[in-house]
C-alpha cells in the first residue's frame, strides 16, 4: 500500500492528513478531480492492521464495539469531563477510515438549522440548507427506499436521498426479530409511548407514516419531526463501508494520481516565507501515537512530502488542533509555553471544543432476546453463520432496534433528544466495554442522546511538543461550561424520564423485571441529575477548529482556509462552530465534499490568475 515517499524530487498537488470522513473522502474526490494527491495515515488497512485479521470486526455490524477496543487500530484518548476529574477513556480510530473503520455507522443528517447558522454566521449562503442538501445526495446511494429509488429514475426525488453515491445505506432491522415477540411489544409499546408524549400527537402520526419511519426523508430533516424512526447504516449487503472502500477504489482507479502512505504520524506542517503550506513532516512507523494501546517504543523514521498546492487537514477535533499547534498556529502564549515558535496567532486552535451528552437507561428483561438466541458475538456461531451465508439475522444491525426523536421541551425549536433502543447492556466506554454489550442477552437499554447541546467550553491542548504525545482534553460538562448549562442538565434528565416512559408498558406487564441503571431508586430530579453528572459522556467530539471571523475565535474562514495562512484547509468534525445534528459523520461527509469543491475552485483561480 505504500509507496516510496518522501524522496527528493517528489512533489504532490495535494496532501491530506487524515483518511476518516473527511480526510478519505476529499483526498478521493481531488484525484479523480485530476490533481495527484498523497494521503498520510497513522494507521493501517483496519481489515488487516499489526498483521491480524481483523475482517470480522471491520466487516460485521453486530460487531463493531469489538472494533474500537481491539488494539490493532485503537486509539484510547484519556480525556477529562471536569477540570479536577480524572480522565477517561474516549476511543477513536487508527485506520484507513479513521473512525467510519469502528463507529456504529448510523448515518443520519443533521437539521436545517445546523446549515442555516453557518450561512448566518459566514454571510456565506453556500452553507445554507438548501445548498448543503445536494451534497448529501452526492454521497449517498440508498438501499432502503426501493419505490422511491424506481420512481427517481423517473425524475420523482422528494425523499430528498442520494441514489448514486458512493456511500451505500441500508436498513438494518432483521426480519427474524419481527418473530421475537418480546421485541415486536417494545417496538409497538414504544411506537405508542412516542406518539401520544409527542406535542402534536396527529402530526407525529402522519410523520411516521409519510416518511415510513426514514430519519433521512427530506420532509423529517425540514420540518424537525418527533417521532418514531429506524437508524440507517452505512453498509453494502449489510457489511460495512466507509472512506476505507472509497480510497481504496479510487486507488485502483487512478494509481498514478492517489497514493495512501499508511503507518505515518504527521508531525508538522510545513510552510515557505509567505505562509502558505508547501508540505508535511511525519514520521514513518507503526504504532507510534503514545494514544496506541501498546505504542511503538521506536522513535519513527522521520520524512518529508512536499505539495504544490496545499495541505487539507483531516485529524479530528483531538488531532488537527495538536497539529496546528505543532506547526505553529495557535494561541501564541501556549506555544510558547512549549517552545514552538508562533507562526500565526490564532487563538481559537483547540477552544470550542463540543459533544453531546449521552446517558443510559437499562433494563433487565424477565427473558433472553429470542433473536440473540445462540449468539456468542464470534465467528461461528449460528448467527454469524446466518450472516456470513445470507446476510440476515441480528448481525446485520448494529444493536439498535428503533429510535424515537423528540423535543426535550416545548419551547424547542428542533428536537434535540434521540433515544434509541439497544439489545444490549450499553453504559458507555470503559476498558472492556464491549465484554458487557455482547456477555448479557436479557437487556433493554435505552441510550439516550442529548443534542443541540449548549456548552462550547472545551479545550484541546499540547501536552508537550512531541507529535506522539496526545493532547491535553478536557469537556467542561456541564456547570464548569458555558451557555445554559442548567437547560442541558434538565434535558438529559427529560430523556431519562422519557426512556423510562418508553419502558412503562414492558413493565407493567412484567417483560421488564427491573431498572438497573440510574435505579428506580433515584426519582427526584436532582437524584437524576446527580447521576447524569458523574455518568454522562459522548463520543462526537468537534468544533475545536471553527469556522467564524478571526477577531471572534474563528480558525477557518467560510471557505475552511486556515486564517493567516495559503493554501491550508481543514475538512474534519473540528470545522463546525455549533455540533450539529444528532450523528456527526454525514456532516463532516457533507463538509468533506463541499471542501474538494472549494480546493478544486481554489486550483482553477489560481491556474487563470497565473496566465
Amino acid at each position: 500500500m505504500n509507496a516510496s515517499i518522501g524522496q527528493a524530487g517528489e512533489d504532490f498537488d495535494y496532501i491530506v492528513i487524515g483518511a476518516g470522513a473527511g480526510g478519505g473522502t476529499v483526498a478521493a474526490r481531488l484525484a479523480e478531480g485530476g490533481f495527484r494527491t498523497l494521503v498520510i495515515e497513522a494507521g493501517d488497512d483496519p481489515r488487516t492492521a499489526g498483521g491480524y485479521s481483523l475482517a470480522d470486526e471491520y466487516d460485521v455490524p453486530a460487531f463493531h464495539p469489538f472494533a474500537t477496543e481491539n488494539p490493532a487500530i485503537a486509539w484510547n484518548f484519556q480525556v477529562k469531563h471536569y477540570s479536577n476529574a480524572d480522565e477517561v477513556l474516549y476511543p477513536r480510530a487508527s485506520a484507513l477510515g479513521g473512525c467510519t473503520a469502528h463507529n456504529a455507522m448510523i448515518l443520519v443528517q443533521p437539521h436545517d438549522a445546523d446549515w442555516d447558522a453557518i450561512a448566518a454566521l459566514t454571510d456565506d449562503d453556500s452553507w445554507a440548507a438548501k445548498n448543503m442538501q445536494r451534497y448529501f445526495r452526492i454521497i449517498e446511494d440508498c438501499r432502503h427506499r426501493p419505490i422511491w429509488r424506481w420512481l427517481s429514475k423517473l425524475g420523482i426525488t422528494k425523499t430528498g436521498h442520494g441514489w448514486n453515491g458512493w456511500l451505500k445505506t441500508e436498513r438494518a432491522l432483521p426480519a427474524s426479530a419481527l418473530f421475537d415477540s418480546v421485541l415486536r411489544a417494545t417496538l409497538f409499546s414504544s411506537a405508542v409511548a412516542a406518539i401520544a408524549s409527542s406535542q402534536h400527537p396527529l402530526a407525529a402520526l402522519r410523520a411516521l407514516l409519510r416518511g415510513r419511519a426514514d430519519a433521512n426523508d427530506r420532509s423529517m430533516i425540514r420540518q424537525g419531526a418527533e417521532g418514531l424512526f429506524y437508524t440507517p447504516l452505512s453498509t453494502t449487503s449489510h457489511r460495512r463501508i466507509g472512506t476505507r472502500e472509497r480510497l481504496l477504489q479510487t486507488a485502483q482507479d487512478h494509481p498514478e494520481r492517489l497514493l495512501l502512505e499508511t503507518n505515518a504520524l504527521a508531525a508538522r506542517v510545513l510552510f515557505d516565507a509567505d505562509n502558505r503550506a508547501m508540505g508535511v513532516e511525519y514520521l514513518r512507523g507503526s504504532s507510534l501515537y503514545r494514544a496506541c494501546p501498546t505504542p511503538n517504543s521506536e522513535p519513527g523514521e522521520l520524512r518529508q512530502a512536499h505539495a504544490r498546492r496545499g495541505v487539507v487537514l483531516a485529524g479530528g477535533a483531538f488531532n488537527t488542533p495538536q497539529l496546528l499547534m505543532l506547526s505553529g498556529i495557535g494561541p501564541a502564549a501556549h506555544l510558547e509555553a512549549h517552545g514552538i515558535p508562533v507562526r500565526v496567532n490564532l487563538a481559537g486552535v483547540g477552544s470550542n471544543l463540543q459533544d453531546r451528552y449521552e446517558i443510559s437507561v437499562v433494563n433487565r428483561i424477565r427473558w433472553p432476546w429470542r433473536a440473540l438466541k445462540g449468539a456468542l458475538f464470534k465467528r461461528g456461531d449460528p448467527l454469524y453463520e446466518d450472516w456470513l451465508q445470507k446476510r440476515r439475522g441480528m448481525y446485520i444491525s448494529n444493536g439498535a432496534a428503533m429510535a424515537v426523536a423528540r423535543r426535550s421541551s416545548p419551547d424547542k425549536e428542533w428536537p434535540d433528544l434521540f433515544s434509541m433502543a439497544l439489545l444490549a447492556d450499553f453504559r458507555g466506554y470503559f476498558p472492556g466495554y464491549s465484554k458487557l454489550v455482547s456477555r448479557r442477552h436479557n437487556v433493554l437499554t435505552w441510550a439516550v442522546l442529548k443534542a443541540h447541546t449548549e456548552n462550547r467550553a472545551g479545550t484541546v491542548l499540547l501536552r508537550s511538543r512531541d507529535p506522539r504525545d496526545p493532547p491535553l482534553v478536557e469537556f467542561r460538562y456541564f456547570e464548569e461550561g458555558s451557555g445554559n448549562a442548567a437547560a442541558d442538565l434538565e434535558a438529559v434528565v427529560a430523556g431519562i424520564r422519557f426512556a423510562r416512559k418508553l419502558s412503562g408498558l414492558l413493565k407493567a406487564v412484567g417483560v421488564i423485571v427491573a431498572e438497573e441503571t440510574p435505579g428506580e431508586d433515584l426519582q427526584s430530579d436532582q437524584e437524576l441529575a446527580d447521576h447524569v453528572r458523574a455518568n454522562a459522556w459522548g463520543h462526537h467530539a468537534s468544533c475545536s477548529c471553527a469556522i467564524g471571523p478571526r477577531g471572534a475565535d474563528g480558525v477557518l474562514d467560510s471557505r475552511l482556509r486556515v486564517h493567516g495562512t495559503h493554501g491550508l484547509y481543514v475538512a474534519d468534525a473540528s470545522v463546525f462552530p455549533r455540533i450539529p445534528g444528532f450523528f456527526i459523520a454525514s456532516a463532516v461527509y457533507m463538509v468533506a465534499e463541499k471542501a474538494a469543491e472549494i480546493i478544486q475552485e481554489d486550483a482553477r483561480c489560481e491556474r487563470e490568475a497565473s496566465r
